[in-house]
């Protein structure tokens, strides 16, 4: 296997994102800490800085090491994702939900880690039956009984955004592996159902999904987030208003550095500044997949279409919640909000997918076993 240079249009999009996330949190966090204890308008930008730090540390290291490799992990990964699962009950909740470990003034969020742990197992389930992945029973149900396991403990912390984003790049990388349409078609179908009965059971759920329908129904109550995040995107208008120079951040934004920071960057930088983030991601998401494509093995091509799933997930539905094209879910914008578990990790396996390029084959056909 041919060691070649690493992809860098991946590279160079995830560092624009990066330096332009940096910024924004800068400046999307400075009313918050300024107007608090600290009085300090520079504290999530430093501690944002500290975890690209750590993060750029992870994504060095597993740029380098032989994905390959990794296969050698999915047992342990299995059980250290069951096990931080089960942790998170175990904490006090924070904001009503068991997502968190909390150790003095640290908090872990085993989410973050379970995601790319799952997408691991799975690539090498996957890879494995790849030949009997069309069959229900010999192929589907192994890696079925895993999404499910983690699926049903992440919906009961209760975290469905993260269940959604773990749906998703499940189905897809299910998808991508083989299996037989008419069953996915059925999976996502009882997918659907069960996420409709978990949205009816609790009324917050069921009231951010009537707020998505109506946004303009309560503005002071509960579509307030929705709309003050339109207004914040409406006044940023073709060039925005200025990088610093927005109004809505002032103690109208809910989470203004974390869920909604695509507000405050759109209104700020205007639609121009908007589109150019988004193209990163499509730059990002079609280079990934083009990793998929030339790895010349099926666990390499699998891990590269899990990780770019993730990613682009996660990217889509924050910005679809932002701009009111779906219920509020909690997910963060990749690269770009504020957080210590999502960035390190996402950075680390930006260094996985990094590493599938050294070795993926440009003019060879990719060949389909292990």
């Amino acid at each position: 296997m041919r060691n070649r240079n690493i992809d860098w249009y991946v590279l160079v999009s995830v560092m624009l994102m990066l330096g332009i996330g940096i910024i924004m949190v800068l400046s999307a966090s400075s009313p918050t800490t300024v107007a608090g204890e600290s009085r300090d308008g520079f504290l999530y930008f430093r501690k944002q800085l500290t975890w690209i730090g750590v993060g750029l540390l992870g994504m060095l290291f597993m740029s380098r090491y032989n994905y390959r490799k990794l296969r050698e992990l999915v047992i342990p990964s299995a059980i250290l994702t069951v096990v931080l699962l089960l942790a998170v009950f175990a904490f006090e909740p924070r904001n009503g939900a068991y997502s968190w470990i909390i150790i003095g003034n640290y908090q872990f969020q085993p989410s973050e880690l379970v995601k790319l742990c799952l997408i691991l197992i799975l690539a090498k389930i996957i890879s494995v039956k790849h030949d009997k992945m069309n069959s229900f029973k010999e192929g589907l149900v192994p890696p079925l009984i895993l999404i499910a396991v983690v699926w049903a403990l992440v919906v009961i912390e209760p975290d469905l955004g993260t269940a959604m984003v773990i749906g998703i790049t499940s189905f897809i990388m299910l998808y991508a592996g083989g299996a037989n349409l008419k069953h996915l078609g059925g999976i996502a179908l009882v997918g659907a159902v069960v996420a409709g009965v978990a949205v009816v059971v609790e009324g917050y759920r069921l009231e951010r999904f009537y707020a998505f329908l109506n946004p303009f129904e309560d503005p002071l109550g509960s579509t307030y987030q929705i709309v003050q995040s339109l207004y914040a995107i409406g006044s940023g208008g073709f060039l925005g208003v200025g990088l610093g120079q927005s109004m809505q951040k002032f103690g109208h934004i809910p989470e203004q550095h974390t869920d909604f920071i695509f507000s405050v960057l759109s209104e700020e930088l205007g639609f121009v500044g908007a589109v150019f983030v988004i193209a990163l991601f499509v730059i990002f998401a079609s280079r990934g997949y083009l990793i998929a494509r030339n790895s010349r093995d099926n666990f390499g091509s699998l891990l590269a279409i899990g990780i770019t799933t993730l990613i682009v997930v996660e990217a889509v539905i924050n910005i679809a919640v932002v701009t009111s094209s779906m219920p509020v879910t909690g997910i963060t914008l990749p690269f770009i909000s504020y957080g210590g578990s999502s960035l390190v990790f996402k950075m680390a396996a930006i260094g996985v997918l990094l590493n599938i390029s050294r070795y993926s084959n440009i003019t060879e056909q990719r060949t389909m076993g292990e």
